[in-house]
């Protein structure tokens, strides 16, 4: 049995301590989920300028750009049976366990993508402006295009954060023996799955879309989740070519912390407990 909803409750329950402590500290108010590990859930303040789960910076800086801003409009998929009901409707990105807010508090903050070293490690252009939902379309058997989306593209990477979440997804087989290169990019007998549907689909689709744009692709991952990591290279051993297997790596997030400006690492300190890791960050499939 995987040790990922270990892993997954470990870290649910460390974060959400840690946010008690970090909202108590800044006097932010929230409120909690129902259930056994509560999660806290934040909101934009009065005003509208600051929200609870962001660093002021960032929050700021998506306020500014229209196509970041929509982000926050997405409602939470499950606040109806677990979240306080009132005038509020509850967004995804309001979840203190939201990968999508960490995500934007780094990669939004000012000035952050235009930093050397950090666009090194990334694989990435200096000043690349940060696409959020990014829509790869997938070329399908059928003739159509798949229309799920990838958490950020970065100038030429593709990249899927994870942080809580129990798992990468699993897909029925139907709908993954669907996509159009399938069989030229993955040893498809080797692909992890469970009885008719096929574990890690996220991961596959990312490499899928990798090769249909000529892009690189990059699981952004806490060290805190081994799992995840290993879920990741059992995509990556069935990739046939190893020019694309060189396109993909991992990379965590306490490996960005030190390339990041000091108020935001002061952030992902208290409110996550991301800090340096003597962890392996960053991996190239070129091992396999």
């Amino acid at each position: 049995m995987s040790n990922g909803p270990r892993y997954a409750a470990m870290l649910r329950r460390e974060l959400c301590a840690r946010n008690v402590s970090y909202a108590a500290l800044g006097q932010v108010p929230y409120v909690t989920s129902y259930g056994e590990v509560p999660v806290v859930v934040y909101q934009a303040s009065p005003c509208g300028k600051k929200h609870g789960n962001f660093i002021s910076a960032s929050y700021e800086a998506v306020l500014k750009h229209p196509e970041w801003r929509r982000r926050l409009d997405k409602v939470h998929s499950s606040a109806d049976r677990a979240l306080p009901k009132g005038d509020r409707v509850w967004k995804e990105l309001d979840s203190s366990m939201s990968s999508d807010a960490l995500l934007m508090n780094i990669f939004c903050y000012p000035g952050v993508t235009k930093r050397k070293d950090l666009s090194s490690i990334l694989g990435t252009g200096i000043g690349d402006l940060p696409e959020f939902g990014f829509k790869p379309r997938i070329p399908l058997i059928s003739g159509f295009v798949e229309r799920t989306e990838i958490d950020m593209k970065l100038g030429s990477v593709l990249f899927e954060a994870k942080l809580t979440e129990a798992d990468v997804q699993t897909q029925n087989a139907a709908i993954v023996e669907g996509y159009r290169d399938l069989e030229e990019i993955f040893e498809v007998g080797d692909l992890p799955r469970r009885g008719q549907k096929y574990r890690s689909y996220q991961l596959l689709r990312n490499v899928l879309a990798a090769q249909a744009l000529d892009l690189s692709v990059c699981l952004l991952v806490d060290a805190r989740r081994p799992d995840l990591i290993e879920d990741w290279y059992e995509i990556l051993r069935c990739v046939r070519a190893s020019e694309l297997r060189s396109r993909c790596k991992v990379l965590t997030w306490q490996g960005l912390v030190p390339y990041l400006p000091p108020r935001l690492r002061k952030f992902l300190g208290l409110k996550y407990g991301i800090v340096p890791s003597a962890v392996t960050t960053c991996c190239a499939a070129t091992a396999f």
